[in-house]
């Protein structure tokens, strides 16, 4: 088998995690996209991602490979704190994007985490939770284009990400809509039962993504696999289609994230337009030991300068080592098979790695 050394890691989307001694309910509530395991089933260490954090996990925290569910949390609530750091230290990842607009209390800030590895983190703006806040704080509906635009120049962060497809789905407007259509859409929302206002409505998703695209922000898009709250049949990112045509002139990368199971049509739209990159973070944690042949699949069509690295992990540490340590394995065996069947040169295997795991990402987001 061929030898494929993938170096330190560049995880292009996630985000903060959880230091709380968590019970097994707990725990199993922040495995997956499900709210928590099912009463009427069985529990989620059943699958293939428990698989994954009985094999590849335990053995970070000193326990043997393939340890039960029963001493695997017990080993960890004993540690405490510094499992978290075993599991992100062991990841080998040296540099953070970090979606900040899901930060329920107690998640760590991207500068936590990184410190747990001794890495660099960078903050990725979430369009939907800046617009929401600048709504709940009370922005004038005919101020409102002015604030956002403000707050993103004025922003730190290395990107944007929309949303949308967990508010209005995919099919977003071919062109930035105007002013007076903005101002409008802004008036008719209503604050919910918890008097907060929440960004459901095509105009507004469609004009954040937009203004990301005028301000030259790569723009990071929530695409497939992802909680109850998202109907997947409108995130199916060949939907973006005419977005993307009307998007690509401008020559701003757009990225789409998790993509499963539209991995394959996530690729073909990379392949086809100038500005499109994907990756298949969440998908490689969750499918565990099957997860290379995502990768297989992701790579039928997609340019190698087009692939990235992401974990999407949240909450939970073993997210992101099980992120990095099964993608490190499933693009070894991908890579590796090919030089085996001499579709490969040994010699292009170093360099296609290298810009899956490191390389795109610097080149996209200029890090």
């Amino acid at each position: 088998m061929t030898s494929v050394d993938l170096g330190p890691l560049i995880d292009h989307h996630c985000h903060g995690l959880l230091f709380d001694d968590l019970d097994r309910l707990s725990f199993e509530a922040l495995m997956n996209e499900a709210a928590g395991p099912s009463p009427l089933g069985t529990t989620f260490f059943d699958s293939m991602l428990g698989l994954a954090i009985r094999r590849w996990c335990a053995p970070v925290l000193g326990l043997q490979a393939h340890a039960s569910a029963e001493e695997y949390l017990a080993q960890r609530r004993e540690l405490g704190a510094e499992a978290s750091r075993l599991m992100v230290a062991a990841a080998g990842i040296e540099t953070f994007l970090v979606d900040t607009g899901l930060a329920p209390e107690g998640l760590c800030s991207p500068e936590q985490l990184a410190d747990l590895s001794g890495g660099t983190a960078y903050e990725v703006v979430r369009l939907e939770a800046l617009a929401e806040e600048l709504i709940n704080t009370e922005t004038d509906p005919a101020g409102f284009a002015e604030a956002v635009e403000q707050a993103l120049q004025e922003s730190p962060a290395v990107a944007a990400k929309s949303i949308a497809a967990y508010r209005t789905g995919l099919e977003l407007a071919t062109n930035r809509p105007s002013a007076d259509a903005l101002t409008a859409a802004v008036a008719s929302l209503r604050p919910g039962a918890d008097d907060h206002y929440r960004i459901a409505h095509p105009v507004i998703n469609s004009w954040l993504a937009w203004t990301a695209i005028e301000l030259a922000m790569p723009l990071q898009i929530h695409v497939g696999y992802g909680d109850a709250d998202l109907d997947l049949l409108r995130a199916d990112p060949l939907l973006l289609t005419p977005f993307l045509r009307a998007s690509e002139e401008r020559g701003v990368p757009v990225l789409l994230l998790h993509c499963y199971p539209f991995h394959r049509h996530a690729a073909y739209l990379a392949q086809v337009f100038s500005h499109i990159f994907l990756d298949v973070g969440l998908a490689v944690h969750n499918t565990g030991a099957l997860s290379r042949t995502v990768l297989r699949e992701s790579l039928e069509l997609a340019p190698f300068g087009k692939l990235l690295f992401a974990t999407d992990a949240y909450g939970l540490a073993e997210l992101f080592y099980l992120g990095a340590e099964l993608f490190r394995g499933g693009l070894s065996a991908v890579l590796g098979d090919l030089v085996e069947a001499d579709e490969m040169a040994a010699g292009d295997v170093d360099h296609v790695a290298s810009l899956i795991t490191r390389d795109n990402a610097r080149r996209v987001y200029g890090i």
